[in-house]
């Protein structure tokens, strides 16, 4: 299932690992291009119902016109507040795909890209007020070379940070080529595009709040999902799939397994198989599954 707007990563294999019921409530935590949702909605029956999160405007034009399927245009670190807005208590599952969709990537104005000359954005909703050109332009060195260093995983991000700040005291930095231009000396040919990838990964994360949505976002789904049901979760760096890992194994996100006064523990999840991966023909057909990883989890 191929759309213009998003292709869906892992498709069947994070389907299947929701184990849906006919008659269950369902979520998409990133509706995207409604790839996810649409293949939801064939597996539900007359009576299911699926709730579909997207905090990017742009995702409204692919709603599915469907009795069962509701799409919210917020962000999933809303899911309990708006779940309870249409008297939904409790779900039987709920899939997330965390990465930037196609069409963000695909669309230059929107910043996301390093193939593309455009203004610093890279918000995923025009209604944050902070965006890319903010953050290189009016953060200190020390927040600049923590978000280097934390979101981006870049050794000299005290060196990066540097140069940002004596370039912006000369002029402001708004494009992407501009961005090019000023960090020159640490792209060398051979790797270019992957440095320039950490840089605009820890930019975009800053902006976004990514990590930070992601635990407020995992923390409410114990609240939300019923006793049996499933989440399907898919990540496409180290950062996110990390605390997804510490999540699924420990309930929190140091990874440390909690025991009461006994020696007991109340792990709100339990895992479901291995850890999956995009197969080499997938890949090869949508080179941005490259990275994905999907884990699947059952709650206790």
């Amino acid at each position: 299932m191929e759309t213009n707007y998003h292709n869906p990563v892992l498709l069947k294999e994070s389907i299947d690992g929701l184990n849906i019921v006919e008659g269950g409530v369902y979520v998409d935590a990133t509706f995207g291009g409604g790839g996810h949702s649409k293949a939801i909605l064939e597996r539900l029956g007359s009576s299911g119902k699926l709730f579909a999160f997207d905090q990017d405007e742009e995702a409204l034009d692919n709603v599915i016109e469907d009795d069962r399927f509701t799409l919210i245009n917020e962000n999933f670190r809303f899911l309990k507040q708006f779940l309870k807005f249409y008297g939904i208590r409790e779900v039987d599952g709920i899939l997330a795909d965390f990465g930037v969709s196609s069409h963000q990537f695909d669309t230059a104005d929107r910043g996301f890209s390093t193939r593309f000359e455009a203004v610093l954005d890279m918000r995923m909703s025009k209604r944050n007020s902070k965006s890319a050109y903010d953050i290189i332009n009016a953060y200190s060195y020390d927040d600049l070379r923590k978000v280097l260093f934390n979101y981006g995983e870049l050794r000299n991000a005290d060196a990066i940070a540097a140069v940002l700040i004596e370039n912006r005291d000369m002029g402001a930095i708004k494009t992407s080529s501009r961005l090019k231009e000023v960090l020159k000396k640490f792209l060398p040919p051979f790797k270019e595009n992957k440095i320039l990838a950490q840089i605009y990964q820890a930019i975009r994360i800053e902006v976004n709040e990514e990590l930070l949505v992601l635990e407020e976002f995992l923390n409410q789904t114990i609240e939300v999902v019923k006793q049996g049901g499933r989440l399907s979760l898919i990540s496409y760096h180290s950062l996110e799939d990390r605390l997804v890992k510490r999540f699924i194994q420990a309930g929190n996100f140091s990874g440390e397994i909690e025991k009461d006064f006994y020696g007991n523990t109340n792990l709100p999840f339990k895992k479901i198989g291995k850890l999956i991966v995009p197969t080499e023909r997938e890949v090869k057909t949508n080179n941005r599954a490259r990275s994905a990883k999907l884990r699947i989890a059952e709650r206790n």
